[in-house]
């Protein structure tokens, strides 16, 4: 099998093997049926099935449910730098080979399980790389692989002048791990100055807060989701549910709507989404409004209709299977009142950015919104998340975004 290589060995029972097989990269630690060896703890082991045929390598989390997360179904590879750099330069031509050369401006680089880096993420805001590390393999090799990435970027002519870190997330406490958040020290460089950053995404200009923004700082993986947007909203009075930052409003917007009105409960999120419309001249075109949308919707239908373009972007509702139930609820009262709201011939834009309120799940919702508000859709588009967040067939984790484009009829 492997002549050289004295890892410690992993037997995993056969619904384990079944799950690797088929593409998937986690072992749980239930699934372990015996050890060999002296593992130790974010370090790599081999797993083999319970007739000894070796299923693959992957890194050792002690604390975590997932025991063990694989990077390779290859026996014969060798797991130096030279393989990680080969991995590292394999995301990055993937990026440029799917995307034009203008959005690598600011995308995703590293996509955790679908890039094979369980764990790690990597986005580029222009001339930033913010990174989270939620796995302890990737912790305890970060301190490679990130030059490695830097180099590899400005190879390649990008301008990288520095690396955040973004590890304030909850995940990082299963896999015992500290909580913070800092700029990762490139070796022999200054610290960088500022963590803001100007991007530029379909033409619109935002600036991005790396330590202080949203997960990684902005969500990078409705890009084409919002170009989709604005082709459809040139002309129209659009109502831009759950706005953030304001990027499908600013996208409506640009595309000639002819209104739009920027909702989002968070005060903060409200200056930010108004900030961008001025740093973009849309102000005169975009109103950006503080209210709950759950209460701002049935206000509105005693009201008359004011809209002909409703956009609905809210944050996942659920994060575990517990919540499913009840975060379908909330999806059906929102997308229920916006059906209710438009006028015949109007168009709704509806997503959910939870892997586990699955597509199944979200479209039978979608179908009882439309009878209860008594409507019929007619689909314009179904979308997922844009190609630097690549689905791997296989890892259902990684299939997370549902995108819909509809006219009421």
């Amino acid at each position: 099998m492997k002549a050289e290589r004295t890892y410690p060995r992993f037997t995993v029972t056969p619904k384990a093997e079944a799950a690797i097989l088929r593409g998937h990269p986690w072992v749980y630690d239930a699934e372990v049926l015996a050890v060999e060896g002296t593992p130790e703890n974010g370090k790599l082991v081999d797993i083999l099935s319970k007739k000894g045929r070796y299923l693959g390598t992957g890194f050792l989390s002690e604390q975590s449910k997932i025991r063990i997360r694989l990077i390779s179904r290859n026996a014969n590879d060798r797991f130096d730098g030279a393989f990680w750099e080969r991995k590292l330069r394999w995301a990055w031509e993937y990026r440029k080979s799917v995307m034009a050369p203008e959005d690598l401006d600011c995308c995703r680089v590293i996509f955790g399980e679908a890039d094979a880096f369980p764990g790690l993420t990597v986005d580029k805001f222009h001339d930033l790389l913010s990174v989270q590390v939620l796995s302890v393999g990737m912790e305890g090799i970060k301190d490679m692989l990130l030059p490695a990435l830097v180099r590899i970027l400005r190879e390649d002519g990008q301008a990288i002048r520095g690396v955040f870190e973004r590890n304030d997330v909850a995940l990082r406490d299963k896999e015992g791990l500290p909580q913070y958040k800092a700029w990762f020290p490139l070796p022999g460089e200054e610290t960088p100055s500022s963590p803001i950053v100007e991007i530029t995404e379909n033409g619109v200009k935002y600036l991005v807060d790396v330590e202080n923004g949203q997960k990684t700082g902005f969500f990078l993986d409705q890009k084409y989701n919002r170009q989709a947007v604005a082709r459809l909203a040139r002309g129209k009075t659009v109502l831009d549910c759950f706005t953030h930052t304001g990027s499908f409003a600013l996208n409506a917007a640009r595309g000639g709507a002819k209104h739009v009105t920027a909702v989002d409960v968070s005060e903060s999120a409200v200056e930010m989404a108004r900030a961008n419309a001025e740093r973009n001249g849309l102000s005169d075109v975009v109103d950006c409004v503080a209210a709950n949308v759950f209460d701002l919707l049935p206000e509105l239908e005693k009201e008359p209709v004011k809209y002909d373009f409703i956009i609905l972007d809210p944050p996942a509702f659920t994060k575990s299977r517990k919540t499913v139930a009840n975060a379908i609820t909330g999806y059906k009262e929102i997308n229920y009142r916006a059906m209710k709201l438009l006028p015949r011939g109007g168009y709704l834009a509806t997503c959910s950015c939870s892997h586990f309120a699955t597509e199944e799940k979200f479209v039978a919702m979608l179908h009882d919104a439309a009878k209860d508000a008594g409507v019929q859709l007619r689909q314009i588009e179904a979308r997922q998340q844009s190609c630097d967040h690549p689905i791997l067939w296989g890892v259902e984790e990684t299939n997370y975004l549902k995108f819909y484009l509809f006219q009421v009829v």
